[in-house]
């Protein structure tokens, strides 16, 4: 976004540290991106330890908030340091106060409310440091999950894309979720 904004180090929750990736997270992102009950509703099924480095090495040099470009946060624990998830944020490339979120968690933190903490803490960052109008988010529609998740944010459901997504051998059905800026700021 603008160039006098600082260079991201970290986000601080209660429970998590949102950071950048380091060397040291390469076990833990193979073992949750290799997951099949993980990459169930992700567009990839698995990651090679060659994509994964090379994905890491990418990661270190980016900033979020960059136009037309994205950026990775990994989520750790607060205590320990330890990689269990990651959130992912992209500008649309026409409008950059605009962007998409994603994230994946390790299985063994599912359902315990870290993943709510880590995109609230993305979405936190993108209004306040970032400027950002708007966040969307795209969920399978048989991730119930995630978009317990998504309403547990404020987000909105703006609409449904019917069979607009050709994964794992058959395409699935989508749903789109939203949430402004001043949205946001009237939920705290």
């Amino acid at each position: 976004m603008r160039a006098d904004l600082p260079a991201f180090t970290q986000i601080e929750t209660a429970r998590l540290r949102v950071r950048r990736f380091a060397e040291a997270d390469l076990p833990a992102f193979l073992a949750y991106r290799n997951d099949p009950e993980v990459a169930r509703f992700q567009s990839w099924d698995s990651t090679s330890e060659e994509q994964a480095h090379d994905f890491l090495s990418t990661m270190y040099d980016e900033e979020p908030g960059r136009p037309g470009g994205g950026f990775q946060f990994a989520v750790a624990l607060r205590e320990g340091d330890a990689l269990i998830g990651d959130v992912y944020m992209r500008l649309l490339d026409y409008d950059d106060r605009q962007g998409e979120l994603g994230y994946t968690l390790a299985r063994p933190w599912h359902g315990r409310g870290y993943a709510a903490e880590a995109v609230g803490a993305v979405i936190g960052y993108a209004f306040a440091t970032l400027g950002m109008h708007r966040m969307t988010a795209i969920v399978d529609q048989e991730n119930a999950p995630s978009i317990r998740l998504l309403e547990r944010l404020g987000m909105r459901r703006e609409g449904a894309s019917i069979q607009s997504f050709f994964n794992k051998g058959t395409y699935r059905d989508e749903l789109q979720y939203a949430i402004l800026s001043s949205e946001w700021a009237n939920r705290r």
